[in-house]
């Protein structure tokens, strides 16, 4: 089993990517943020020590982790939005590896492919065999923020800036797509960094 770390600034097209690679290869998508949702679910190993850092008042009526409650909270204290990273950004990790040691183990896909923003800081080049970067300009991506997710000008400034550079990604990714012209160049591309794998369709002809 091969495994691929995807990144990208927000905005690059990483989830139609992933959603292409499913459809067309023996593989399973790992996302990070998914993860981290999950880990704060009662029960799960991240809901205690959120709630003993932030305190109940960011629960709801169910006693799940309230997101808004929760985003409220930490992003008006840089300090507590620090700490919070440092408690869930390894456990987050931790989930992954365990996962990745599981797929492995049962053998029944070719590639795990594992999506981050946060891949090359949280050091994840140490677990992954490869990692690709997904790249559009930052204008289109800006123009694909304020069309599908309605963000402001404001708002995409302050995203862009806490996100690694171009040079950085490129410095850190062995492939690099370009998801910044029409969506056949982008699969064509895919299916060249691919061309080691079965594709479905190769399946579904033999």
């Amino acid at each position: 089993m091969r495994t691929i770390g995807i990144t990208g600034g927000v905005g690059g097209g990483k989830s139609r990517i992933l959603a292409y690679l499913k459809e067309h290869y023996n593989c399973e998508v790992i996302l990070a943020d998914e993860v981290a949702h999950r880990i704060k679910e009662p029960g799960e190993r991240c809901y205690g020590p959120l709630v003993e850092l932030l305190g109940g008042e960011v629960l709801g009526a169910d006693r799940k982790i309230d997101s808004g409650k929760m985003a409220e909270k930490i992003f008006r204290d840089g300090v507590l939005l620090e700490r919070v990273n440092r408690l869930m950004h390894p456990m987050v990790k931790e989930y992954i590896l365990e996962k990745k040691e599981r797929l492995e183990k049962e053998g029944r896909i070719d590639v795990l492919f594992i999506e981050a923003a946060l891949l090359i800081e949280d050091g994840y080049e140490d677990i992954v065999d490869e990692l690709w970067y997904i790249y559009a300009s930052e204008e289109a991506r800006r123009q694909r923020l304020k069309t599908s997710r309605g963000y402001s000008e404001e708002k995409i400034k302050g995203i862009f800036r806490q996100q690694l550079t171009e040079d950085e990604f490129r410095k850190h990714c062995r492939v690099v797509i370009d998801n910044g012209g029409g969506l056949e160049d982008t699969y064509r591309q895919i299916r060249e960094n691919m061309a080691g794998f079965h594709s479905r369709e190769a399946e579904r002809e033999n």
